[in-house]
Protein backbone atom coordinates (compact mmCIF):
# COMPACT_ATOMS: atom_id res chain seq x y z
CA UNK A 1 0.00 0.00 0.00
CA UNK A 2 1.07 3.55 -0.81
CA UNK A 3 2.86 4.96 2.27
CA UNK A 4 1.17 8.17 1.89
CA UNK A 5 -2.47 7.04 1.16
CA UNK A 6 -2.16 4.84 4.42
CA UNK A 7 -0.96 7.46 6.40
CA UNK A 8 -4.25 9.64 4.90
CA UNK A 9 -6.34 7.14 5.69
CA UNK A 10 -4.69 5.94 9.88
CA UNK A 11 -4.95 10.05 10.14
CA UNK A 12 -8.36 10.10 9.71
CA UNK A 13 -8.90 7.10 12.40
CA UNK A 14 -6.10 8.63 14.45
CA UNK A 15 -8.45 12.08 14.87
CA UNK A 16 -11.32 9.53 15.37
CA UNK A 17 -9.87 7.94 18.13
CA UNK A 18 -8.49 11.03 19.79
CA UNK A 19 -11.90 12.19 19.64
CA UNK A 20 -13.50 9.21 21.44
CA UNK A 21 -11.04 9.19 24.13
CA UNK A 22 -12.54 12.57 25.19
CA UNK A 23 -15.36 10.44 26.46
CA UNK A 24 -13.91 9.89 29.85
CA UNK A 25 -11.27 7.13 29.51
CA UNK A 26 -9.14 4.82 26.38
CA UNK A 27 -11.45 3.50 24.10
CA UNK A 28 -12.59 0.00 24.74
CA UNK A 29 -12.18 -2.49 22.03
CA UNK A 30 -14.62 -3.88 20.33
CA UNK A 31 -16.30 -7.63 21.33
CA UNK A 32 -14.17 -10.16 19.20
CA UNK A 33 -15.54 -10.28 15.91
CA UNK A 34 -15.35 -13.13 13.46
CA UNK A 35 -12.10 -13.34 11.42
CA UNK A 36 -11.67 -10.52 8.93
CA UNK A 37 -12.22 -11.68 5.37
CA UNK A 38 -9.74 -12.06 2.77
CA UNK A 39 -8.26 -8.61 1.78
CA UNK A 40 -9.56 -9.21 -1.73
CA UNK A 41 -11.97 -10.45 -1.11
CA UNK A 42 -15.27 -9.14 -3.88
CA UNK A 43 -18.00 -7.43 -1.51
CA UNK A 44 -20.85 -9.35 -3.53
CA UNK A 45 -18.97 -13.05 -1.55
CA UNK A 46 -19.14 -11.69 1.76
CA UNK A 47 -21.74 -12.68 4.12
CA UNK A 48 -24.89 -10.60 4.00
CA UNK A 49 -25.80 -8.52 6.90
CA UNK A 50 -29.25 -9.50 8.77
CA UNK A 51 -31.70 -7.18 6.87
CA UNK A 52 -33.98 -4.67 9.09
CA UNK A 53 -37.00 -5.87 7.47
CA UNK A 54 -36.55 -9.35 5.81
CA UNK A 55 -40.15 -9.38 5.52
CA UNK A 56 -43.32 -9.43 3.30
CA UNK A 57 -43.23 -6.47 1.15
CA UNK A 58 -45.16 -3.33 1.92
CA UNK A 59 -45.54 0.32 0.73
CA UNK A 60 -43.88 2.81 2.69
CA UNK A 61 -43.81 5.72 0.71
CA UNK A 62 -42.58 7.01 -2.74
CA UNK A 63 -39.41 5.47 -3.44
CA UNK A 64 -38.83 8.07 -6.96
CA UNK A 65 -39.26 10.89 -4.33
CA UNK A 66 -35.35 9.45 -3.23
CA UNK A 67 -31.99 10.26 -4.56
CA UNK A 68 -30.04 7.23 -4.80
CA UNK A 69 -26.68 9.14 -5.53
CA UNK A 70 -25.18 6.83 -7.59
CA UNK A 71 -24.62 8.99 -10.38
CA UNK A 72 -21.43 9.08 -12.64
CA UNK A 73 -19.03 11.81 -14.15
CA UNK A 74 -18.54 13.23 -11.01
CA UNK A 75 -15.48 14.52 -10.72
CA UNK A 76 -11.97 14.37 -8.50
CA UNK A 77 -13.29 15.16 -4.91
CA UNK A 78 -15.89 12.38 -3.77
CA UNK A 79 -17.94 12.42 -0.03
CA UNK A 80 -19.02 9.13 -0.05
CA UNK A 81 -22.15 8.71 3.03
CA UNK A 82 -22.63 5.54 4.12
CA UNK A 83 -25.45 4.36 6.04
CA UNK A 84 -26.90 0.77 7.28
CA UNK A 85 -29.81 1.78 5.29
CA UNK A 86 -33.27 1.36 5.34
CA UNK A 87 -36.78 -0.05 3.13
CA UNK A 88 -39.19 2.43 4.95
CA UNK A 89 -38.95 5.37 1.44
CA UNK A 90 -40.19 7.81 2.92
CA UNK A 91 -38.24 7.86 6.27
CA UNK A 92 -34.72 7.18 4.38
CA UNK A 93 -35.43 10.28 2.19
CA UNK A 94 -36.29 12.20 5.70
CA UNK A 95 -33.12 10.94 7.32
CA UNK A 96 -30.18 9.55 5.24
CA UNK A 97 -31.21 11.71 1.97
CA UNK A 98 -31.46 14.76 4.96
CA UNK A 99 -27.86 13.84 5.75
CA UNK A 100 -26.24 13.81 2.24
CA UNK A 101 -28.30 17.18 1.31
CA UNK A 102 -27.09 18.76 4.09
CA UNK A 103 -23.39 17.31 3.49
CA UNK A 104 -23.81 19.09 -0.56
CA UNK A 105 -24.87 22.43 0.93
CA UNK A 106 -21.75 22.38 2.93
CA UNK A 107 -19.29 20.79 0.46
CA UNK A 108 -20.36 22.10 -2.77
CA UNK A 109 -17.11 21.67 -4.29
CA UNK A 110 -17.67 17.63 -3.27
CA UNK A 111 -19.86 15.13 -4.84
CA UNK A 112 -21.70 13.32 -2.04
CA UNK A 113 -22.36 9.55 -3.09
CA UNK A 114 -24.23 6.74 -1.32
CA UNK A 115 -23.56 3.19 -0.10
CA UNK A 116 -25.74 1.03 2.66
CA UNK A 117 -23.90 -1.88 4.06
CA UNK A 118 -27.11 -3.92 4.45
CA UNK A 119 -27.32 -5.69 0.67
CA UNK A 120 -30.61 -8.00 1.90
CA UNK A 121 -31.98 -4.19 2.24
CA UNK A 122 -30.46 -3.16 -1.38
CA UNK A 123 -31.74 -6.21 -2.77
CA UNK A 124 -35.13 -5.66 -1.85
CA UNK A 125 -35.42 -1.88 -3.11
CA UNK A 126 -34.32 -2.77 -6.34
CA UNK A 127 -36.80 -5.82 -6.64
CA UNK A 128 -39.90 -4.23 -4.90
CA UNK A 129 -39.03 -0.27 -5.65
CA UNK A 130 -36.78 -0.60 -9.21
CA UNK A 131 -34.13 1.65 -6.89
CA UNK A 132 -30.39 1.02 -7.30
CA UNK A 133 -28.51 1.41 -4.07
CA UNK A 134 -24.77 0.86 -4.33
CA UNK A 135 -23.36 -1.48 -1.53
CA UNK A 136 -19.54 0.21 -0.14
CA UNK A 137 -17.90 -2.65 -2.86
CA UNK A 138 -19.91 -1.05 -5.46
CA UNK A 139 -19.58 2.21 -3.97
CA UNK A 140 -15.80 2.16 -3.71
CA UNK A 141 -15.53 0.93 -7.28
CA UNK A 142 -17.56 3.71 -8.69
CA UNK A 143 -15.71 6.18 -7.31
CA UNK A 144 -12.71 4.03 -8.89
CA UNK A 145 -13.78 4.15 -12.56
CA UNK A 146 -15.33 7.70 -12.11
CA UNK A 147 -11.44 8.73 -12.08
CA UNK A 148 -11.76 10.06 -7.93
CA UNK A 149 -8.52 11.51 -6.88
CA UNK A 150 -9.75 12.54 -2.80
CA UNK A 151 -12.44 10.35 -1.27
CA UNK A 152 -13.46 10.89 2.25
CA UNK A 153 -15.88 8.32 3.70
CA UNK A 154 -18.55 9.66 6.29
CA UNK A 155 -20.68 6.92 8.51
CA UNK A 156 -24.45 7.52 9.18
CA UNK A 157 -23.52 4.91 11.93
CA UNK A 158 -24.22 6.04 15.59
CA UNK A 159 -21.12 4.16 17.23
CA UNK A 160 -17.73 3.21 16.94
CA UNK A 161 -18.86 -0.60 16.47
CA UNK A 162 -18.53 -3.76 14.43
CA UNK A 163 -20.42 -2.21 11.24
CA UNK A 164 -18.47 1.07 11.45
CA UNK A 165 -15.20 -1.38 11.64
CA UNK A 166 -16.03 -3.09 8.70
CA UNK A 167 -16.64 -0.09 6.85
CA UNK A 168 -12.99 0.97 7.77
CA UNK A 169 -11.49 -2.70 6.85
CA UNK A 170 -13.21 -2.31 3.06
CA UNK A 171 -11.81 1.09 2.65
CA UNK A 172 -8.60 0.26 3.62
CA UNK A 173 -8.32 -2.62 0.62
CA UNK A 174 -8.66 0.43 -1.69
CA UNK A 175 -6.18 3.10 -0.19
CA UNK A 176 -3.96 2.68 -3.27
CA UNK A 177 -6.40 3.23 -5.64
CA UNK A 178 -6.59 7.40 -4.45
CA UNK A 179 -4.20 10.13 -3.95
CA UNK A 180 -6.08 10.68 -0.55
CA UNK A 181 -8.74 8.99 1.54
CA UNK A 182 -10.06 10.01 5.21
CA UNK A 183 -12.91 8.38 6.99
CA UNK A 184 -15.46 10.50 9.27
CA UNK A 185 -15.89 9.67 12.71
CA UNK A 186 -19.38 7.95 13.90
CA UNK A 187 -22.36 9.97 15.42
CA UNK A 188 -21.36 9.61 18.79
CA UNK A 189 -17.53 9.98 19.59
CA UNK A 190 -16.21 13.13 21.83
CA UNK A 191 -18.32 14.03 24.90
CA UNK A 192 -19.06 17.56 23.01
CA UNK A 193 -21.12 14.70 20.93
CA UNK A 194 -22.97 13.25 23.69
CA UNK A 195 -24.00 16.58 24.75
CA UNK A 196 -25.37 17.68 21.20
CA UNK A 197 -27.46 14.34 20.79
CA UNK A 198 -28.52 14.29 24.15
CA UNK A 199 -30.00 18.00 23.75
CA UNK A 200 -31.25 17.09 20.32
CA UNK A 201 -33.49 14.02 22.16
CA UNK A 202 -34.67 16.28 25.07
CA UNK A 203 -35.79 19.12 22.95
CA UNK A 204 -37.82 16.23 20.97
CA UNK A 205 -39.28 14.71 24.51
CA UNK A 206 -39.32 18.29 26.00
CA UNK A 207 -43.06 18.88 25.64
CA UNK A 208 -44.12 15.68 27.88
CA UNK A 209 -42.29 16.82 30.46
CA UNK A 210 -45.55 17.29 32.77
CA UNK A 211 -44.60 15.28 35.74
CA UNK A 212 -46.36 12.56 34.39
CA UNK A 213 -44.85 11.52 31.49
CA UNK A 214 -41.64 8.68 30.46
CA UNK A 215 -40.40 9.01 27.60
CA UNK A 216 -38.68 6.02 26.37
CA UNK A 217 -35.90 6.22 23.80
CA UNK A 218 -34.94 2.63 22.23
CA UNK A 219 -31.79 1.67 20.78
CA UNK A 220 -30.21 -1.04 18.83
CA UNK A 221 -27.80 -2.18 21.10
CA UNK A 222 -24.58 -4.53 19.96
CA UNK A 223 -22.75 -7.27 21.25
CA UNK A 224 -19.71 -5.25 21.03
CA UNK A 225 -18.20 -2.73 23.99
CA UNK A 226 -19.44 -0.07 22.04
CA UNK A 227 -22.61 -0.78 23.57
CA UNK A 228 -21.52 1.61 26.48
CA UNK A 229 -22.79 4.27 24.36
CA UNK A 230 -26.31 3.55 25.69
CA UNK A 231 -24.77 3.52 29.46
CA UNK A 232 -23.41 6.94 28.77
CA UNK A 233 -26.04 9.06 27.16
CA UNK A 234 -28.35 7.84 29.77
CA UNK A 235 -25.74 9.45 32.39
CA UNK A 236 -25.73 12.52 29.94
CA UNK A 237 -29.07 12.89 29.70
CA UNK A 238 -29.49 12.22 33.76
CA UNK A 239 -27.00 14.25 34.64
CA UNK A 240 -28.54 17.37 32.55
CA UNK A 241 -31.84 16.83 34.15
CA UNK A 242 -33.73 15.53 32.04
CA UNK A 243 -34.61 13.27 34.48
CA UNK A 244 -38.02 11.77 32.34
CA UNK A 245 -35.65 10.72 29.78
CA UNK A 246 -35.13 7.07 29.84
CA UNK A 247 -32.78 4.54 26.94
CA UNK A 248 -32.75 0.86 26.14
CA UNK A 249 -31.97 -1.47 23.49
CA UNK A 250 -33.28 -3.84 21.35
CA UNK A 251 -30.87 -6.51 21.50
CA UNK A 252 -28.80 -5.14 24.32
CA UNK A 253 -28.48 -3.69 27.92
CA UNK A 254 -30.23 -1.98 28.78
CA UNK A 255 -33.27 -3.72 28.24
CA UNK A 256 -36.99 -3.13 27.38
CA UNK A 257 -37.27 -4.96 31.12
CA UNK A 258 -34.15 -2.09 32.84
CA UNK A 259 -36.65 0.73 31.26
CA UNK A 260 -40.20 -0.50 32.24
CA UNK A 261 -38.46 -0.81 35.55
CA UNK A 262 -37.17 2.90 36.02
CA UNK A 263 -40.06 3.78 34.60
CA UNK A 264 -42.22 1.78 37.27
CA UNK A 265 -40.17 3.60 40.25
CA UNK A 266 -40.27 7.14 38.58
CA UNK A 267 -44.17 7.08 39.11
CA UNK A 268 -45.01 7.90 35.98
CA UNK A 269 -48.94 7.44 34.25
CA UNK A 270 -47.89 7.87 30.66
CA UNK A 271 -45.08 7.09 28.31
CA UNK A 272 -43.98 8.37 24.91
CA UNK A 273 -41.63 6.04 22.81
CA UNK A 274 -39.12 7.44 20.43
CA UNK A 275 -36.19 5.63 18.36
CA UNK A 276 -32.54 6.47 19.25
CA UNK A 277 -31.62 5.75 15.91
CA UNK A 278 -30.87 7.71 12.32
CA UNK A 279 -33.60 5.99 10.41
CA UNK A 280 -37.18 5.14 12.09
CA UNK A 281 -37.24 1.70 10.39
CA UNK A 282 -38.06 -2.10 11.22
CA UNK A 283 -37.19 -1.37 14.37
CA UNK A 284 -38.77 1.46 15.50
CA UNK A 285 -42.21 0.88 13.47
CA UNK A 286 -42.42 -3.06 14.47
CA UNK A 287 -39.81 -3.74 17.64
CA UNK A 288 -40.96 -0.22 19.29
CA UNK A 289 -44.51 0.59 17.71
CA UNK A 290 -46.00 -2.79 16.39
CA UNK A 291 -48.73 -4.60 18.07
CA UNK A 292 -47.62 -7.45 18.14
CA UNK A 293 -47.35 -8.97 21.76
CA UNK A 294 -43.77 -8.37 22.95
CA UNK A 295 -42.55 -5.15 20.95
CA UNK A 296 -42.58 -1.90 23.52
CA UNK A 297 -45.52 -0.66 22.87
CA UNK A 298 -47.60 -3.80 24.10
CA UNK A 299 -45.30 -4.65 27.14
CA UNK A 300 -45.70 -0.89 28.43
CA UNK A 301 -49.62 -1.10 27.61
CA UNK A 302 -49.88 -4.42 29.38
CA UNK A 303 -48.01 -2.60 32.67
CA UNK A 304 -51.23 -0.29 32.04
CA UNK A 305 -49.70 2.74 30.59
CA UNK A 306 -51.39 5.05 27.73
CA UNK A 307 -48.45 4.71 25.07
CA UNK A 308 -47.81 6.74 22.54
CA UNK A 309 -45.45 6.39 19.59
CA UNK A 310 -42.89 8.91 18.05
CA UNK A 311 -41.54 7.64 14.92
CA UNK A 312 -39.26 10.53 14.11
CA UNK A 313 -35.36 8.98 13.39
CA UNK A 314 -32.40 11.02 14.54
CA UNK A 315 -31.67 12.01 11.10
CA UNK A 316 -34.68 13.87 10.63
CA UNK A 317 -33.18 16.70 13.03
CA UNK A 318 -31.00 19.27 11.68
CA UNK A 319 -28.59 19.00 14.80
CA UNK A 320 -27.85 15.50 14.19
CA UNK A 321 -27.04 16.51 10.49
CA UNK A 322 -25.03 18.83 11.03
CA UNK A 323 -23.12 16.92 13.89
CA UNK A 324 -22.11 14.35 11.03
CA UNK A 325 -21.16 16.92 8.55
CA UNK A 326 -19.03 18.43 11.22
CA UNK A 327 -17.11 14.94 11.28
CA UNK A 328 -16.86 15.26 7.79
CA UNK A 329 -15.26 18.15 7.84
CA UNK A 330 -13.03 17.15 10.26
CA UNK A 331 -12.14 14.18 7.83
CA UNK A 332 -11.69 16.59 5.03
CA UNK A 333 -9.51 18.99 7.12
CA UNK A 334 -7.07 15.36 7.08
CA UNK A 335 -5.90 15.80 3.77
CA UNK A 336 -4.59 18.93 4.03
Amino acid sequence: MNKKKLLSLLAAAALAAGLLAGCGGTKTPDAPQDPAPAQNTPAENKTPEPAEDDGEDYTTGDASLDNPRNQDGIGEDELLVISFGTSYNDNRRLTIGAVEEAMELAFPDWSVRRAFTAQLIIDRLQRRDGEVIDNVGQALDRAVENGVKRLVIQPTHLMDGLEYNDVVNEAAQYADAFEAMAIGAPLLTSDEDFQIVAKVMAEAAAQYDDGKTAVCFMGHGTEAASNAVYAKMQQVMTGAGYANCFIGTVEAAPTLEDVLALVQAGGYERVVLQPMMIVSGDHANNDMAGDEEGTWKTVFENAGYEVECVLTGLGEYEAIQNLLTAHAQAAIDTLG
